[in-house]
């Protein structure tokens, strides 16, 4: 597993925002900018004996600061998936509906997983999917959108025990390639 910190140096002229793309309300987890403190890992199924290979890297796009992950996925071997995921030191608010996320992409269909404290087993979390297009759209997946990996497990996760996020490309062969600008919860 290789282990990143995806921050940048912050810049010395100030970058204006013409538009987020988060309305009011929503919490940002990351939006990938100069001085962003948030650790993300990048995994992939080679944790469990798979061999998709890939990586991930920050980038910068006129005014769009984003991650960018890429690779092959091969479901061989029982993989199946890369993944960029981080830690949260606290859930959702209580009233959390949702996640969102700003992302452009190779038309393919990517997930996020929930994990919580509910899921004590590798293999455990809540998935929702998206198609990320190669225009950039913010996309919102309710929590009702997102389902549990086994049946013992809550139906929805609880916005307050959500522990990490990742964003995955997962369960089928074929070549990844999205690009992340923001994401949080709403």
């Amino acid at each position: 597993m290789t282990k990143f910190k995806l921050w940048v140096i912050r810049m010395v002229l100030p970058i204006v925002v013409l538009s987020s793309g988060t309305l009011n309300g929503d919490v940002m987890i990351d939006d990938f900018e100069a001085g962003s403190n948030v650790d993300w890992d990048y995994l992939s199924d080679q944790v469990m004996g798979g061999v998709s290979e890939g990586s991930a890297s920050l980038g910068r796009d006129e005014n769009e600061a984003y991650a960018h992950m890429t690779g092959d996925v091969s479901t061989a071997n029982n993989g199946g998936f890369i993944q960029l995921r981080t830690s949260l030191k606290s859930g959702a608010d209580k009233n959390t509906k949702g996640v969102f996320i700003k992302v452009r992409g190779n038309n393919q269909k990517y997930y996020i997983h929930l994990r919580t404290r509910g899921t004590m087993l590798p293999w455990q979390y809540y998935q929702g999917g998206f198609d990320a297009t190669e225009e950039w759209q913010l996309i919102r997946l309710p929590f009702e959108a997102f389902e549990a990996s086994g049946s013992w497990l809550r139906n929805t996760p609880a916005p307050t025990s959500i522990r990490s996020i990742g964003v995955v490309a997962y369960g089928r062969d074929h070549q990844a390639d999205i690009q992340i600008s923001e994401i949080g919860f709403y």
